[in-house]
């Protein structure tokens, strides 16, 4: 008699997505009620993206239409992605978009971290600005002519990227035995946290330039970089103290018994450690940050979504609102849904025992 169950596998535990969906009374009730529900909206619609819908054409040729006017989208594109930018310098946009898309890209491979990877967003991130500012043979465009796609990858990425540092310093300044260090901490941390963007924003665009010497001014762009950047950098430093605290004393004491510094042994052993831990959390804080730099529209900046809703307001294509909010949306899932697979990629991928 064999000791080994030759039994073959069940058909649901052969099929995860099977299992998931109807391994449970529960589960296949609720998978039921989605396939109904998917079944009453789901030829509605087809027939309002697809079947109804007015591909090219004019706006009189939209409004006797019952479905979507896809013909706005093909008009307004350009605006759309780039805001009040000029028309005739928008390739300078575009190959802004493009630099930092392919900067993205690059970084998403763990073999090309390093410190050429960060001179090389350094130098993207300058570049960005050429493109979009101009200046040598570029004719030059100031900020509040900046909008549209470019202005919220640039708001995110470049919030992110100055906050991390700063986070970084602040979560271990609140591991600190520093009293004070501790304080100064505990104190932005809680301060920034309690108080809303917007009034973060408002703070930054109204109040800030208050405060300043007479005569002097700090572009309104600026101004929004910083105050994203310390908004993000309080959050992501709860984020990666937590990855700290899970990191057990082991590590340090294991990283001293062969010589290393507290600072070296931080800064090669528990801290790339604790980041792996928090992946998840400061891939979703990315996300968050990204879709909240549509609120930078109360301060008067042209982000995507802003851009949408006031080409919605041509007096020649007035009221397509519906259509400008859903390409938009599109956009925004896209990033943010390929943000989130890669994320889980990054877990499995920095995780040996996952992977294997």
């Amino acid at each position: 008699m064999s000791l080994v169950d030759d039994k073959p596998p069940a058909l649901l535990d052969r099929h995860p997505l099977l299992k998931a969906t109807l391994g449970t009374p529960g589960n296949a009730a609720i998978t039921l009620a989605l396939a109904i529900l998917a079944g009453l909206l789901l030829p509605r619609a087809w027939d309002w993206f697809i079947w109804n819908a007015v591909w090219w054409g004019s706006a009189e040729d939209c409004t006797a239409a019952s479905g979507a006017c896809w013909a706005f989208i093909g008009e307004k594109l350009q605006f759309i992605v780039t805001g009040l930018y000029p028309p005739e310098q928008s390739y300078r946009a575009y190959a802004a978009c493009g630099l930092l898309f392919g900067l993205l890209l690059v970084s998403t491979s763990p073999r090309l971290w390093g410190r050429g990877l960060l001179a090389l967003w350094i130098a993207g991130i300058g570049g960005a600005i050429w493109l979009l500012g101009g200046g040598g043979p570029l004719v030059p465009v100031a900020t509040d002519k900046w909008g549209g796609l470019p202005v919220t990858l640039f708001l995110s990425i470049s919030a992110f990227l100055l906050a991390f540092p700063l986070a970084v310093g602040l979560a271990l300044a609140r591991r600190s035995r520093l009293g004070g260090l501790r304080l100064y901490a505990v104190t932005f941390i809680e301060l920034v946290r309690g108080v809303p963007f917007i009034a973060i924003l408002y703070a930054a665009t109204l109040l800030f330039p208050l405060m300043l010497p007479e005569g002097a001014a700090i572009d309104k762009f600026a101004r929004a970089t910083v105050a994203l950047s310390l908004f993000v950098a309080a959050y992501l430093a709860e984020i990666i103290r937590a990855g700290l605290q899970a990191i057990p004393n082991g590590q340090y004491e294991a990283a001293q018994s062969l010589g290393l510094t507290w600072w070296q042994a931080t800064r090669l052993v528990v801290l790339p450690q604790a980041l792996k831990t928090v992946i998840p959390a400061i891939i979703n804080l990315a996300i968050g940050i990204f879709q909240d730099t549509t609120l930078v529209a109360v301060i008067g900046m042209f982000d995507l979504l802003n851009a949408a809703r006031v080409a919605a307001n041509d007096q020649v294509w007035l009221g397509f609102y519906t259509e400008a909010y859903v390409f938009v949306a599109l956009l925004y899932f896209l990033f943010c849904f390929s943000s989130a697979r890669y994320s889980l990629w990054l877990e499995r991928h920095l995780n040996p025992v996952r992977r294997h």
